[in-house]
């Protein structure tokens, strides 16, 4: 027992020594190629078996003939290690060396193409996910540039729209100073038309950026579809009756809802106002809600007789600053209407579509429903 523990102590600090020889050669090595690190490593396993055999040669009874055999097998050992070594560490650095080519290529043509093989299964994973980072990259770029656009737009539209009344409200104004007006009350009211629609704007302006900055404060309370819809026909009634449009309730379930009952009739009043306004006269705009009870939810719609949307325009109809195709003119307005509605119902955790139906145009408000009220025994 006791030259068994001498010969363990030997082989340990042969073993114990190469290992350090290692460890100083790879620190020295560390800015090197991956392929020489392989090789000490390689290298390092066969001299801590030559030096622990070494060091315990005369306690196990070697032969100078048998020692000679060991030490000799121990060389060729080494030399098939670090033949593998290499072999295996050209096929590393190679593979890292087509990852790095394609990220190259990534940083400078935003495409990231994975290499068709790679040596090892870490490299492999770290190619997919360059890969799929790309890809998210790629598509958070698209609504970059999508948003951008729009925004592009949304000036242009505005300065068209605040260019026009401001210029008629200052030739008012100079006309109503010089004394040349035939009617200054009709002028007063113009203008006072005017500075509410103006108010009306910055209003719309300012809650978008409420919403888009995400501090939109939301008050929900319980309160049934059929009593929003209700308030919303009400104050929509007059600007249909003056466009000698039709408006309707149509299909209306007393559903519960936990909604801010501010915001969402300014949902409905926007829908329903730009339904009015792509309604010609003796048209009708309906407005219904039912309960969804596959999806747990509440369908708020409004349907006008609009004619229809374009195709290509209904994925873009509550994009901010969209107003479709020759809408430059009030009271198409802003632009803002469609956006403030997605913005508010996305903050109530619901969704908004639009659809073409025969004759005109279908907007959905996905809303979830109200929890049932426990029973109290």
């Amino acid at each position: 027992m006791h030259d068994i523990l001498i010969i363990a102590a030997y082989a340990a600090l042969g073993a114990v020594a190469a290992g350090l020889l290692g460890a100083a050669a790879l620190r020295l090595l560390r800015h090197r190629s991956l392929a020489l690190s392989l090789a000490v490593v390689a290298a390092v396993t066969v001299a801590a078996m030559l030096a622990g055999t070494l060091s315990v040669a005369r306690a196990m009874f070697l032969s100078e003939h048998d020692l000679g055999v060991v030490t000799m097998v121990c060389a060729i050992a080494a030399v098939v290690s670090l033949g593998v070594a290499f072999i295996l560490g050209r096929q590393v650095v190679a593979g890292s060396r087509a990852l790095a080519a394609a990220t190259r290529a990534f940083g400078d043509n935003d495409i990231f193409a994975a290499p068709d093989s790679t040596p090892t299964a870490e490299l492999a994973a770290l190619g997919r996910e360059l890969e799929a980072t790309s890809a998210r990259l790629a598509l958070s770029r698209q609504r970059e540039r999508a948003l951008e656009a729009s925004r592009r737009e949304l000036v242009a539209w505005i300065s068209h729209d605040l260019r026009t009344p401001l210029a008629g409200l200052r030739a008012m104004t100079e006309a109503l100073e010089d004394g040349i007006a035939d009617d200054p009350a009709r002028y007063h009211r113009q203008i006072r038309a005017e500075v509410d629609r103006l108010s009306g704007m910055v209003g719309d302006l300012f809650e978008l950026s409420r919403i888009q900055a995400g501090v939109l404060a939301l008050s929900p309370t319980r309160i049934s579809v059929y009593d929003l819809v209700g308030d919303a026909i009400a104050g929509a009634n007059p600007l249909a009756t003056e466009h000698g449009v039709h408006l309707v309730g149509d299909h209306v379930d007393r559903t519960p809802v936990e909604v801010d009952s501010r915001e969402m009739t300014r949902v409905l009043a926007n829908l329903l106002t730009n339904a009015i306004h792509r309604t010609p006269p003796d048209g009708t705009v309906a407005v219904s809600a039912r309960r969804d009870n596959a999806s747990d939810s509440v369908i708020l719609s409004v349907t006008d007789s609009c004619g229809g949307i374009p195709p290509d325009d209904l994925p873009r109809v509550f994009d901010t600053g969209w107003r479709g195709t020759g809408a430059r003119t009030p009271p198409a307005g802003a632009g803002l209407g469609l956006a403030i509605v997605r913005g508010i119902v996305e903050a109530h955790q619901g969704r908004t579509t639009a659809h073409n139906v025969p004759g005109g145009c279908r907007f959905d408000v996905t809303l979830p429903a109200a929890r049932s009220t426990p029973v109290n025994p």
